[in-house]
């Protein structure tokens, strides 16, 4: 695994702007960076990310199991009880899932460590599916890259041909698709997203989850007064759980996506539970709830995670009891009154001043390529900058 200097495309901002890529640079600060890739071999990606990814979807779907029916452990991922039912129906039902993304530390040797696992409102879909790809076809055009190169990179084909599927499961509904305003990177991922589900002959629909009213028989409805029966939203089961509408959920007859038993898998509170029931896997490291922290003495730093987590925020280092470590930096944010997880501290590998973070896609069960953020600091948080990659071998 190397991270190699390369020339960037001339105009490639423009390019950007024409098709769609238009939080590229965010408030200034460069978010796509072509200045340099990273290379590795068919071995790293087929063995040590690939394979490991399913096992360990897999390995959460266990989880969902076991928590489903567990009122303590339900209790643990803080869900508010009133949607346990909400919950554990959707996964009874079998509602399908569309897409995940699992964060590896990985320096090229040796095994990739979970961080997380972000699934239900992934975000980098966009960058990783399309616009990467496109950036290697250019430089293997231009002669830049070598021809033999390659992307471990099938996302938008199995994104297409799930929306396939997951239309056969719902036909004749129109897929809406939601985010919140006053993002412009939600707006284009969502946008993305919208496009695939059109590729696959779907029928769909845009509004802003600030614009989702509520009729006369208590059904969400769009912008146009529409019923909602289908809706793709970029917006965590958490926040929905909060929202003045969360007590009618689960009482229309709506599909979702993600459906809401991701409201487990996209929980921190999973990184205990997957050591709890899979202890040394090599894949993993060691992680507790607050009073387990008796079994992790020898873990000499801690990262303490609030439950509902995202983007890197909140995050801090503590020692074997809890305490925070004097001369350590965290992470500012909004989250941490439901509750903290720990994990034991694996430090992202560094090359140069970059630490490096593999997110790791699937598409259902099936493992669906990588991206790559990369930050001056050690915690990679929504600004980090993402990187293109190549497999030469």
């Amino acid at each position: 695994m190397l991270r190699l200097p390369i020339a960037q495309r001339p105009n490639w901002q423009r390019k950007a702007e024409e098709f769609g890529f238009k939080f590229h640079t965010m408030y200034g600060e460069t978010y796509w960076d072509e200045s340099a890739y990273y290379q590795f071999n068919l071995k790293q990606i087929e063995d040590d990310l690939e394979k490991p990814t399913e096992e360990i979807h897999q390995m959460c779907l266990e989880v969902v199991s076991q928590v489903i029916n567990d009122e303590s452990l339900l209790k643990r991922f803080c869900i508010p009880e009133q949607y346990w039912d909400f919950i554990r129906q959707s996964w009874v039902n079998g509602d399908p899932s569309l897409y995940s993304r699992l964060d590896f530390a990985y320096s090229g040797n040796g095994s990739a460590k979970l961080y997380e696992n972000n699934a239900d409102t992934p975000t980098s879909v966009y960058e990783t599916a399309f616009w990467q790809w496109l950036w290697l076809a250019d430089n293997v055009d231009n002669g830049v890259i070598v021809k033999k190169a390659d992307q471990f990179n099938s996302l938008q084909e199995k994104l297409v041909n799930r929306f396939k599927e997951v239309e056969y499961l719902t036909p004749d509904r129109t897929l809406h698709f939601a985010c919140c305003k006053d993002s412009e990177e939600d707006r284009g991922t969502v946008q993305y997203m919208e496009d695939c589900a059109i590729a696959a002959g779907l029928n769909t629909k845009f509004v802003y989850i600030e614009e989702i009213g509520v009729d006369a028989d208590n059904r969400f409805t769009d912008s146009d007064d529409q019923v909602i029966d289908w809706m793709f939203k970029l917006y965590p089961w958490e926040f929905m759980f909060q929202e003045e509408f969360g007590n009618l959920l689960g009482k229309q007859n709506m599909r979702w996506m993600e459906p809401p038993w991701k409201a487990i898998l996209s929980n921190k509170a999973l990184l205990p539970m997957l050591w709890r029931l899979f202890p040394n896997h090599p894949n993993l490291l060691p992680a507790f709830f607050d009073d387990e922290l008796h079994l992790a003495q020898e873990c000499d730093v801690l990262v303490k995670k609030p439950i509902f987590s995202r983007e890197g925020a909140n995050i801090s280092f503590v020692d074997s009891r809890g305490n925070p470590i004097s001369g350590s930096s965290g992470s500012d944010g909004p989250y941490g009154e439901e509750g903290f997880i720990f994990q034991a501290k694996h430090a992202l590998p560094k090359f140069g001043q970059n630490h490096t973070l593999i997110g790791s896609w699937l598409v259902d069960d099936q493992a669906a390529g990588i991206s790559i953020r990369e930050d001056d600091s050690a915690i990679t948080q929504d600004m980090s900058r993402y990187l293109p990659h190549v497999i030469v071998d």
